[in-house]
């Protein structure tokens, strides 16, 4: 049996550890995968730094996002994977308390509804790229508790909708975006005017200055969306209370579904007539998300080129060791860009 080796946080406020690990096969519904890309997240960091999730034990392995060689098939996945092929895979472990299937080691267990086939002309780390990011914009635009919005396809027909995706340049918002104009959507968003051009590239068909006064955003909101359908807001970055505030001041003035869904905390006080909730990315596994996203979308939309990596991939270096580093920035703040750990 191979050996194992992960990085574990041994507690909040302390820097990763380097140590021998179990190497675990997978049950029915699991493959095992040999990371070759592990990309680092902002909850990464936040974990490391404090115990925010009361459901999550320490000593723990931390990471969500990797891309890897399948090397042990479950036998109720194995029609659709075998050793050998390269995926990618939002990694279950944190949310799940499991650190065996997290992503900061060099063997992940991950369900097989959470994993995808990936094109030779992908590379381990533009793929690493995308799978939490594509979850958890997943999550915000298709669970029936959040915007409810139809799936994706390659052959979408126009919903005559619009959606709004705050903070367009990130992670999130990049996957939003190409997912939510696969399902058929108009995507407006919000970005810093230095990405303005990226945003558009991904499908944004309209793009504001979310650094405005409040009120000209607003009135620039309003204006956008005088004459369409909204399908509702994703707000992936930034302080909630203040997209919020906006959005209360927004919503009276347009039509459609007026519901606000983030990937952050939400304010202790919310107004009385909005609809809204919080997006959590492991949410998708098991309700029937995941599936349409990761089986149903996603091969099939890289292989022909429909669905891009982003935002750009930065390896930060090779090897385990190289993780506390990729944590140690990303705290400090990126923008429009990705951290990557290889595993060579």
């Amino acid at each position: 049996m191979p050996s194992n080796t992960a990085a574990w946080q041994p507690k909040p406020g302390v820097p990763v550890e380097i140590k021998d690990t179990p190497y675990t096969s997978p049950s029915a519904d699991y493959i095992l995968i040999k990371n070759h890309a592990i990309a680092i997240n902002p909850i990464d960091f936040k974990l490391q730094d404090m115990a925010m999730f009361p459901s999550l034990s320490y000593p723990t392995i931390l990471g969500n996002d990797l891309a890897g060689e399948v090397v042990e098939v479950g036998s109720a996945v194995s029609s659709r994977f075998k050793p050998g092929d390269r995926v990618l895979a939002q990694a279950g472990g944190v949310s799940a308390n499991s650190p065996s299937g997290s992503a900061f080691q060099e063997y992940t267990v991950v369900v097989g509804k959470m994993a995808s086939h990936i094109p030779d002309s992908l590379s381990y780390v533009d793929a690493a790229v995308i799978p939490l990011g594509a979850g958890t914009a997943s999550c915000g635009l298709f669970q029936k508790d959040q915007l409810a919005l139809q799936y994706p396809s390659l052959s979408s027909k126009p919903t005559g909708q619009t959606v709004l995706i705050w903070s367009g340049a990130t992670s999130v918002g990049l996957s939003a975006i190409q997912l939510a104009v696969a399902a058929g959507y108009e995507v407006i968003a919000t970005a810093s005017p230095k990405n303005f051009e990226l945003v558009r590239s991904f499908g944004a068909t309209e793009v504001l200055d979310y650094n405005v006064d409040s009120t000209t955003l607003v009135e620039q909101l309003a204006t956008v969306f005088e004459d369409k359908t909204f399908a509702g807001v994703l707000h992936t970055a930034g302080e909630a209370a203040d997209a919020v505030a906006i959005c209360a001041d927004l919503f009276p003035k347009i039509n459609g579904n007026k519901f606000f869904t983030t990937t952050v905390q939400l304010p202790t006080s919310m107004p009385a007539d909005m609809k809204y909730n919080r997006v959590f990315a492991s949410a998708i596994t098991n309700s029937g998300v995941g599936e349409a996203i990761f089986v149903n979308y996603l091969p099939q939309a890289l292989a022909e080129g429909k669905y891009k990596s982003a935002p750009k991939a930065e390896v930060v270096g090779n090897g385990l060791e190289s993780l506390q580093k990729g944590l140690d920035i990303l705290r400090k703040g990126v923008s429009a860009k990705k951290l990557i750990v290889t595993l060579n």
